[in-house]
């Protein structure tokens, strides 16, 4: 025997209203109308009220309550009055649980300015937190740094040397990569103004100054921010998410004692020694240029050497210094107040890069003015 096949009918009554009545099986294997046909109806008849009856409905399930819902958004787009008469119960509750939230409506009026959603106060609580709480750590670290220096901070030196491992030597790779593209680039750049005046030798100036001064401890501190720097932050973030940094705190153990200084110590250590290997590898890239452009490597290295100073190393050092405490505070404070999920770790990660690298770019803003000034 077939099954009533699913159908409706929309009739016009009086005063403006209508009235849709299901009949057949609503239920999978059967063939349903589409929605747009009803749609085109109700379009043409523009009703107040629809009346939804159920009285012949058979069977029915999600199919239905997928059409009724369609037609329930409908009215409620257009301001028609739905009522139910006759409906199963079971399609009445589950009606009422998918229309107990309004639907999003995307349009002119839900696109406001970026402008209109600040909120001055929480923008101004957001910023004074970030303050105190930047403070705080600043001031806990130089307590722990003072006590290491009394031999009384509870510092594993088992955990700096793995730090400096992780820090230094996994990061040659990179390193090395990103210093002899940096000389390359360099030296393209001079070659193409200097060619213009026949001192193509004088790439050999331009490339040692730039990679002793400030592209060779720059470039090496942005890489290290964004995986050194990350790398601190989620494995910190990951310790406040199993709450073991909880557990150090209750054996009455500093956990910037334990944690912070070591990673710390570990980049103040390793940063002038990568700078220096960045820097050497820079000039590399550069001589490569200057051989393309006919400048023998024995000329590259003479003119060179008269480039290079005491004082040219000096500035870079004393940079990757400021930078390797930079990166270090970024991403272990990003660590040390990260939520207790996953999600959290991923902030706090996103976080210390974004901070370490803004501290970067002020700091090396900041000391090349004073040196500036210092005629350095």
């Amino acid at each position: 025997m077939n099954s009533p096949q699913p159908e409706y009918t929309l009739a016009r009554e009086a005063s403006g209203t209508s009235t849709l009545s299901f009949s057949g099986n609503w239920a999978q294997g059967h063939s349903t109308a589409s929605f747009s046909g009803l749609q085109s109806e109700l379009q043409s008849s523009r009703p107040e009220r629809l009346t939804i009856d159920g009285t012949s409905l058979g069977a029915w399930d999600s199919i239905f309550m997928a059409f009724l819902l369609r037609c329930h958004d409908y009215c409620h787009t257009e301001g028609i009055a739905l009522e139910n008469r006759n409906m199963p119960a079971g399609v009445v509750k589950l009606l009422a649980v998918a229309t107990a939230v309004q639907p999003f409506q995307p349009g002119s009026d839900n696109q406001h300015s970026w402008l209109s959603n600040i909120n001055l106060g929480q923008l101004l609580g957001k910023v004074t937190r970030n303050m105190r709480e930047s403070l705080s750590f600043t001031g806990e670290v130089t307590i722990a740094l003072s006590r290491l220096i009394r031999g009384k901070a509870n510092t594993r030196f088992t955990d700096f040397w793995s730090f400096c491992w992780q820090a230094g030597p996994n990061a040659f790779a990179i390193i090395t990569l990103t210093s002899i593209l940096v000389g390359m680039i360099l030296g393209y750049l001079g070659a193409v103004q200097l060619k213009q005046f026949g001192a193509e030798i004088y790439v050999a100036n331009l490339v040692v100054i730039g990679m002793l001064r400030e592209m060779g401890v720059l470039m090496t501190a942005v890489v290290m921010a964004g995986r050194t720097g990350a790398a601190y932050a989620a494995q910190l973030g990951t310790m406040q998410t199993n709450e073991e940094i909880d557990a150090i705190t209750t054996m009455g153990i500093s956990p910037i004692e334990f944690l912070v200084l070591p990673r710390m110590l570990a980049l103040i250590v390793i940063m002038p020694l990568l700078t220096i290997y960045a820097d050497l590898l820079g000039i590399v890239g550069g001589g490569i240029v200057a051989g393309g452009l006919g400048v023998s490597p024995i000329q590259y290295m003479v003119q060179g050497e008269s480039a290079l100073s005491f004082t040219q190393i000096s500035v870079g050092l004393i940079k990757a210094l400021v930078f390797a405490v930079l990166i270090a505070v970024a991403g272990c404070r990003a660590g040390i107040n990260s939520g207790r999920s996953s999600a959290a770790v991923g902030r706090a990660a996103t976080n210390a890069v974004v901070t370490a690298i803004v501290y970067l770019i002020v700091a090396d803003a900041a000391i090349n003015i004073i040196f500036q000034h210092l005629g350095i």
